[in-house]
């Protein structure tokens, strides 16, 4: 006879997020990262700027509003299909600035080097960073270079920071969702995340998987001319998915969101490749891609704006912002059950970008 087990002993194996020491699950941009951000760094640097948590700080100098923003590059492999460490950090510093419809301008690049790295891939790193940059319209004013021991650091990393002008009055923000308004996402999910695992893992598919790394500024602009102040929050969803975006933004703002999984685009190849994986699209990285919530009167001519643009050739609306459930994403599946999409907690992909 087996032994009865007692009511406290019934818990289930969630991870433990009380840790003494950083894990990777820190950075994953899960609910680990979300804890440590919110109860660490907002705790200790707390400002308005600070305390809205979007990927860029407003920071008024003067009549002008600047936006500001900054973030570091340690994916591994550092070249990849479709790009590589140099032009995914120039597209995703441009993209965190853009995403309340500031117009970048200028940008920083500080590089640290491991001691034996090949000249020739920092030089292909440096002319891709150029490329990107220059395709972008934004400049890379001021830099820093370090090099360490070897053994001391994994090739090399990369740390930008950015700089765009706000050119208009709307205030575009993650708690500005509102009940009736529509979310549109811009195109496949999964490609960048799922092109670096690849390229990690040694896989090959009968169809390439290329990353979707690229600058979103000239779509953003596009969005923001088409909607005016009715586009009300815009994310590129980058670690943790479209699944963690969506659910900063329903805790942001403090509404429900809900979505229809065969609404989301996802190329073949990628869903196969996660089938292989064991992974879920809607958790994986993205590097090209946005979420826009709209209000309801504005989305179609949305949707056709950003249709109209070759970044967003693929844009659908995968859903809609309701009063149920404050800060939680459910989604429709194929099949027509409900599903809750959770702030992911542990590490799917370390060092995707």
């Amino acid at each position: 006879m087996k032994k009865s087990m007692k009511p406290e002993q019934l818990t289930c194996p969630l991870p433990i997020t009380e840790h003494d020491a950083i894990q990777l699950s820190h950075g994953a941009g899960g609910k680990m990262m979300n804890e440590l951000i919110s109860k660490l760094f907002v705790w200790a640097f707390d400002n308005p700027a600070l305390s809205k948590q979007d990927d860029q700080a407003v920071v008024e100098i003067g009549d002008q509003k600047l936006s500001f923003t900054t973030d570091s590059f340690v994916v591994d492999p550092i070249f990849f299909p479709g790009g590589d460490i140099g032009d995914l950090a120039i597209n995703g510093t441009i993209n965190d600035i853009c995403m309340n419809g500031a117009r970048p301008f200028c940008l920083s690049a500080g590089l640290i080097i491991e001691e034996g790295f090949p000249l020739k891939d920092l030089e292909r790193i440096v002319l891709s960073m150029k490329r990107a940059a220059d395709k972008a319209g934004v400049t890379i004013v001021t830099g820093d270079t370090k090099v360490v021991n070897k053994g001391n650091a994994d090739k090399i990393f990369i740390n930008t920071a950015g700089i765009g002008l706000i050119e208009h009055n709307h205030d575009i923000s993650s708690c500005n969702l509102k009940p009736g308004d529509v979310v549109i996402i811009s195109g496949t999910v999964a490609d960048h995340g799922i092109a670096v695992m690849s390229q990690r893992e040694g896989l090959s598919f009968d169809t390439p998987i290329q990353s979707d790394t690229v600058a979103l500024n000239t779509l953003v602009e596009a969005i923001v001319k088409a909607a005016g102040g009715d586009v009300h929050a815009m994310r590129d969803p980058t670690r943790g998915g479209l699944a963690a975006t969506l659910n900063e933004f329903a805790r942001a703002s403090e509404v429900g969101i809900k979505i229809r999984e065969d609404l989301i685009p996802v190329k073949p190849a990628v869903t196969g490749a996660c089938e292989i994986l064991g992974l879920d699209p809607l958790y994986v990285a993205n590097e090209g891609k946005l979420v826009a919530v709209v209000a309801k009167q504005k989305a179609d001519s949305v949707l056709k704006a950003m249709q109209g643009h070759e970044l967003g050739r693929d844009a659908v609306v995968i859903g809609e912002i309701d009063s149920d459930r404050p800060g939680m994403v459910s989604m429709m599946t194929r099949i027509g059950g409900q599903r809750i999409v959770d702030m992911p907690v542990g590490e799917q992909l370390p060092r995707i970008c």
